[in-house]
C-alpha cells in the first residue's frame, strides 16, 4: 500500500469504527503545497502525518537487496521440488555486490541438485559450499510437509529503533506543529514488517524515545499495521493512551 492509501484506510477506520460520520480526506497539504514541506492531509478537524518505520537500520535497503537473490525462485521452482525446503540467511550476509542473476542461478542450481540428496533435518551450508553463492545459509528439509521453498533471514541485533524513532517523528511531528492551533494532530506510524515488529514493539519504542511526553505538538499516535495479507486489511491501534500526555 502507498502512503495515500494508508491515510485513506485510516480515516475509514476512524469513519466507520470511531464515529466520525462523514469523515473524508479533504486535501493534501503535502501534495498542493510545493514550496515547503507540508503534512500529508487534513480530514475534518484533524490533521494526519504518515510515516512508515524500519525495525532495524536500513532494512528496506537490505530487504531490496534479498529480494534480488531470492526473488522468483519459490514461484519457477513449483512442482519441482516435492519436499518442504526452508532456507535462512544471515541478515547480513546479502550485501550489495553485481552478479545477482548468476547468484540466483547458482542457488537454483543448488535446490534442484543437491538438496534431494540431503536427509531431512536442518543442515548448515558453510559459506563457499555453493559454487557461485557467496555466503552460507541454514536449511531444514521435511518430506512429510507440503512441498515448497520458504526463504528467511536470521534476526539482526539492532538496538537503535528507539533513537531513530525519536530523530523521525521529531521530524514529522514538526510538520503538524502550524495546525495544532486550528485541527487535532495525529502521527500516524506505519509497519509492515510481520516477521520483526509488531505493536508492542514499536510502543515501547516510542515510550523509550519519548520517556517524558508525545512527540510535541502531537495530540495522538496511530499504529498502522500493513503487514496483514491482503493488503487491504490494515490494522490501527491507538497509542496515545499508553503514552504519557
Amino acid at each position: 500500500m502507498n502512503d495515500r492509501e494508508v491515510i485513506e484506510a485510516f480515516v475509514a477506520y476512524l469513519r466507520e469504527e470511531h464515529g466520525h460520520s462523514a469523515l473524508k480526506v479533504d486535501g493534501w497539504p503535502d501534495h498542493v503545497n510545493r514550496k515547503t514541506c507540508d503534512i500529508d492531509a487534513i480530514a475534518g478537524s484533524f490533521a494526519i502525518e504518515h510515516t512508515s518505520v524500519d525495525t532495524v537500520e536500513k532494512q528496506r535497503e537490505a530487504s531490496a537487496r534479498f529480494e534480488c537473490v531470492v526473488g522468483g525462485i519459490r514461484e519457477e521452482l513449483v512442482g519441482k521440488v516435492p519436499f518442504r525446503l526452508k532456507i535462512i540467511v544471515e541478515w547480513s550476509a546479502v550485501r550489495m555486490r553485481p552478479g545477482w542473476s548468476a547468484i540466483r542461478g547458482a542457488m537454483k542450481d543448488w535446490i534442484l541438485t543437491e538438496a534431494p540428496r540431503l536427509p531431512d533435518g536442518p543442515h548448515v551450508i558453510d559459506d563457499g559450499t555453493i559454487a557461485g553463492v557467496p555466503f552460507g545459509m541454514t536449511v531444514r528439509k521435511a518430506c512429510d510437509r507440503p512441498p515448497g521453498i520458504v526463504f528467511g533471514r536470521t534476526e539482526p541485533h539492532d538496538d537503535t529503533l528507539p533513537a531513530r524513532i525519536r530523530k523521525q517523528l521529531d521530524r514529522k511531528a514538526a510538520k503538524l506543529a502550524k495546525y495544532a492551533t486550528e485541527k487535532k494532530t495525529i502521527l500516524l506510524v506505519e509497519s509492515s514488517d510481520m516477521v520483526l515488529m509488531n505493536a508492542d514493539i514499536l510502543l515501547d519504542a516510542i515510550k523509550t524515545a519519548y520517556s517524558d511526553a508525545r512527540p510535541k505538538g502531537v495530540d495522538q499516535v496511530w499504529y498502522a499495521d500493513t503487514s496483514s495479507v491482503p493488503p487491504a486489511e490494515v490494522v490501527f491501534r491507538d497509542f496515545t493512551p499508553d503514552l504519557c500526555a
